[in-house]
């Protein structure tokens, strides 16, 4: 078994089976345990964790649910699980690289499931916020969380390839979680993620095509305080050797995980 969307042990996911099947909220914590389930429910939480085990599938595919930064978010396998440490930047309001009063314009690129553009259009009440992906597969779900949560009004859900429908509208912060997988570390993927959408994980031979993308026209769409937020997992260590004298910010992610860099505008130049 391998554990790795959206959460990275056994306990924590035994925790979702059972309170998913039971119909609990989280929130409940301790209250919840006394709780007697039905023999319906109980032979719910079997058949869950039988699938889980048996097929490797994600849980949050099971449940077509995942959390992401407070928010509760429709998931299935058009979309890879949201699982992001942008999560708590996001809910950090990007302090202190920037001034979050100051925000008015936010860029999701590769917004798969909505998930980084819908937290930071609740993060930011004021800005709006647009969220681009390249597969018409990942914005239908995108659209269905964006009417979820009310925000219709503020997000703006778009087909694009990276940059290509934004025209010239410029941003305070473009943020992304690309693809950053390289060849030989998909081959050698564990089973529970060769059921997410390709798409959203293979990045070339290094996996840094995605990132190349992004760099190449990101400055052209920021303000002149803009920053730039990307997430290259455990492909940071290929970014340094490819990019020795870019000047990257590597945040401190107190909740887990890493591999998220930022940049500012002018670093770009």
């Amino acid at each position: 078994m391998h554990f790795g969307h959206g959460t990275d042990n056994a306990r924590d996911e035994a925790a979702e089976i059972v309170f998913f099947a039971a119909g609990l909220e989280h929130a409940l914590g301790v209250c919840a345990y006394a709780k007697i389930l039905t023999a319906a429910r109980r032979a719910r939480i079997d058949a869950l964790l039988e699938r889980r085990i048996a097929l490797r599938i994600p849980l949050a595919y099971l449940t077509r649910r995942s959390f992401f930064a407070g928010l509760e978010l429709y998931v299935d396998a058009r979309v890879l699980v949201p699982r992001s440490p942008i999560a708590e930047l996001v809910l950090q309001r990007f302090a202190p690289w920037i001034n979050p009063r100051r925000v008015r314009r936010i860029l999701d690129v590769g917004t798969g499931s909505g998930a980084i553009a819908l937290a930071c259009a609740v993060a930011f009440p004021k800005a709006r916020v647009d969220a681009v992906d390249v597969s018409v597969a990942a914005l239908q779900v995108a659209r269905r969380n964006q009417r979820r949560l009310g925000l219709q009004k503020r997000v703006r859900i778009l087909r694009s390839d990276y940059f290509a429908a934004v025209g010239d509208c410029r941003y305070d912060i473009i943020v992304s979680n690309p693809p950053y997988v390289g060849r030989a570390e998909m081959r050698a993927l564990p089973r529970e993620y060769r059921h997410e959408p390709r798409l959203g994980l293979a990045s070339g031979a290094d996996g840094l095509n995605a990132v190349r993308a992004i760099f190449a026209a990101a400055r052209r769409h920021l303000t002149r305080d803009g920053i730039l937020v990307v997430e290259v997992g455990n492909t940071e260590c290929t970014l340094l050797r490819t990019f020795p004298t870019m000047p990257f910010i590597w945040p401190d992610i107190g909740m887990g995980g890493g591999g998220v860099f930022l940049l500012r505008a002018e670093d770009l130049d």
